[in-house]
């Protein structure tokens, strides 16, 4: 759902000086906060204000990775049954179309056992077509910040001696308008911007800088002796390959968008074993022979996932589905329902390519495909150059 270059990213600016840190700090570019920790802060203020009648300024949240950022308000509004709060969105160096936009939270009280419930308001789309991972008519504000801004509405609650029992309205100023530069609209999210987020942090998207810091990754995995690397398209596939290989952390290469990167760079300072994981649309690129994975210059190619779900035994039937998918993740889960295993045959494909770029470099290569929340939906096996095709 991402309509900007809000990145899932491994970095951990601004937090406590680290490895990645440093990187950031050597290129001058200074990171900011997504629009679901904005929105995480807002929804946290109004609230407050709705329980005690004041508002926190600066509003203080905590981020999945444990950054504390404090927030300045923009905006204050209160009642006895809403409290609206407004937090500018500061994108840091990054690119981001979102640079700037207000993120407006309404909170209003529920009757309770009611629960916390979203709702769009004013530039913030809503779901209209299946394939995401939110419901046909939910509200475009995916998991990772819903269960931000839950967890944050329950410690109030909990401070004030009650339960979070309230509608949540998640708006952006201006939003539609700007939704309508995005992919937005070509999948279905209609109205507005999308809610996003899985760290919190933007993290400055400078190829340069992000393909220099793949370098330096791979240098340093080499100098500690590493033998085998995993190149990550983000933090939940970071996650994946860290549970099934237990890698050290130096040994893991913040890849994102970068595959070719990492390929090019091994090819010249190899190491024996190199794992790319990441999600399964992403990949679906690789495999087609894309090496930037970026939304704006490179597409999941449906027909690709047709021909390749044909080669794996699907019907003409499901395989014209496929090549109509409206993403890659519906295609994925067409294929699952009728036993054609697509994650399978785009790990294979990417795992291929990977070896097509290394060129004999003496590095075997294997795939992980995975989908939102981490579960590996694809696996190609180790391959080496002898056998690459």
């Amino acid at each position: 759902m991402a309509e900007t270059t809000e990145t899932e990213s491994t970095g951990t600016p601004p937090g406590p000086a680290g490895g990645r840190d440093a990187q950031l700090r050597h290129t001058g570019l200074r990171s900011g906060w997504t629009t679901g920790a904005c929105a995480t802060a807002a929804a946290k203020a109004a609230y407050t204000a709705l329980l005690t009648g004041e508002f926190p300024d600066p509003v203080h949240v905590t981020l999945p990775r444990g950054h504390q950022p404090a927030f300045p308000l923009a905006v204050e509004e209160l009642t006895p049954e809403r409290a609206t709060a407004g937090v500018v969105k500061d994108a840091g160096d990054d690119p981001d179309v979102t640079h700037g936009v207000l993120m407006r939270v309404t909170v209003r009280r529920l009757p309770p056992g009611s629960g916390v419930v979203f709702a769009a308001g004013p530039g913030v789309g809503t779901v209209t077509r299946p394939g995401l991972p939110l419901a046909v008519g939910e509200p475009a504000i995916n998991p990772v910040p819903r269960a931000l801004i839950g967890d944050h509405l329950a410690d109030v609650a909990a401070r004030c001696g009650t339960s979070a029992d309230v509608e949540v309205t998640v708006g952006a100023d201006g939003g539609e308008e700007i939704a309508r530069s995005t992919w937005n609209p070509r999948l279905g999210i209609l109205g507005g911007l999308s809610v996003l987020g899985t760290t919190g942090v933007v993290v400055p998207y400078s190829c340069s800088a992000w393909i220099d810091s793949i370098r330096r990754g791979v240098d340093v995995a080499r100098a500690a002796g590493r033998t085998h690397v995993a190149g990550c398209t983000g933090s939940t596939s970071e996650r994946t390959v860290t549970a099934e290989y237990r890698l050290p952390e130096d040994a893991l290469l913040d890849m994102g968008d970068f595959a070719g990167a990492v390929l090019k760079y091994l090819r010249r300072h190899p190491v024996d074993r190199l794992t790319v994981c990441g999600g399964f649309a992403k990949l679906s690129k690789l495999a087609a022979g894309h090496l930037d994975l970026h939304s704006a210059r490179s597409q999941v190619d449906t027909g690709f996932l047709a021909e390749l779900a044909r080669a794996g035994g699907a019907s003409e039937t499901l395989a014209t589905r496929v090549a109509e998918a409206n993403t890659g993740l519906a295609a994925l889960q067409w294929c699952a329902a009728e036993g054609v295993p697509l994650g399978d045959l785009v790990a294979e494909a990417a795992r291929d390519q990977a070896l097509t770029v290394l060129r004999g470099a003496p590095v075997s290569a294997d795939v992980l495909c995975v989908d939102r929340a981490g579960t590996i939906v694809g696996r190609a096996a180790p391959r080496g150059p002898r056998s690459a095709p």
